[in-house]
């Protein structure tokens, strides 16, 4: 209701709810049945009324919302013809560059829909992708690179973290493609605009999700705890944030007698098992500094299998 509608009341009586007859555009008293005001106009959609229209689809009129991620409106014009006989739709005039982005757009949802996406970073996604169109910044590269990258750039601006080796097998494009796409992109971007590093502490709980444990929240604690431990007393700056997120799982897993092996923890965060290993060695060494204080080890720091 408007602010204008809500000041509005009867002076015979002021305390009365006041109804509105939708199809007059009237404001009516129940009590005396006063019309306190006129011509109110109706700010809900409109519906059609042909009484022999028994198919409910598309019943409303005015189309769907403009679409601000394509340069001209979204509008179409619906024909619908007599009873009985095929339904006519005359298309609109679509310019290339819209049609580019449509594309872009639909390739863009069908990526983030295999990376279980939530909207809102889709949405970054897109933005991103129309912003590289504009500019030109990437020409010459191919669409699914654009695309994997402008997602990786919206995950980790929206906090949503993945790493690369997770986007690029649903691009079906490289790394290093995606990685050039990625350099030239954040090269148009301000010191504002551009994304944080990939936090590994975000990366952990998924990957934690995905293999299943036992002690999931306890290991989960742990791994976290490790990684933030590490970046003071182990030389891990070089190092991959899903290395590290892998590394600091399996460390935690040895330490808690959960079985998962090199392989389980591979699979989830597609590391290979001789990085892990590498990364392992170097937290093993300070692996009774790296734990909680309050950490109940079933596997102590000294009996901890060595790479």
């Amino acid at each position: 209701m408007s602010r204008f509608i809500s000041q509005l009341a009867c002076r015979f009586h002021p305390e009365a709810s006041l109804v509105e007859d939708s199809r007059a555009g009237d404001m009516i008293c129940p009590e005396c049945g006063l019309v306190v005001a006129d011509r109110i106009i109706d700010v809900s959609s409109e519906w059609r009324t042909f009484s022999d229209d028994t198919n409910s689809w598309g019943n409303s009129r005015v189309g769907a919302a403009e679409n601000h991620l394509l340069g001209s409106t979204n509008l179409e014009t619906m024909i619908f013809s007599p009873k009985g006989t095929n339904t006519i739709q005359q298309p609109r005039q679509i310019s290339t560059a819209d049609r580019a982005l449509k594309r872009g757009y639909d390739v863009t949802r069908m990526m983030a829909g295999r990376l279980h996406l939530q909207k809102r970073v889709v949405d970054h996604a897109c933005e991103c992708f129309r912003q590289c169109y504009e500019s030109k910044c990437v020409r010459g590269h191919s669409e699914n690179a654009i695309v994997a990258a402008c997602i990786y750039i919206a995950c980790r601006k929206e906090g949503a973290d993945r790493s690369l080796k997770e986007i690029y097998p649903v691009s079906q494009v490289s790394k290093t493609e995606i990685g050039r796409c990625f350099s030239k992109i954040m090269k148009g971007l301000s010191g504002a605009n551009r994304p944080k590093g990939i936090d590994v502490t975000n990366l952990i709980p998924r990957f934690c999700n995905n293999l299943n444990l036992t002690q999931e929240m306890h290991v989960q604690k742990a791994s976290i705890h490790i990684v933030e431990r590490a970046k003071d007393l182990c030389d891990i700056q070089s190092r991959a944030p899903s290395s590290l997120a892998a590394a600091s799982i399996y460390l935690a897993c040895l330490a808690t007698d959960e079985r998962k092996t090199l392989n389980d923890i591979e699979q989830v965060t597609d590391v290979k098992a001789s990085t892990i290993q590498q990364v392992y060695k170097i937290l093993r060494q300070h692996a009774t500094d790296l734990f909680p204080s309050n950490f109940v080890f079933q596997c102590p720091p000294a009996n901890l299998p060595k790479p």
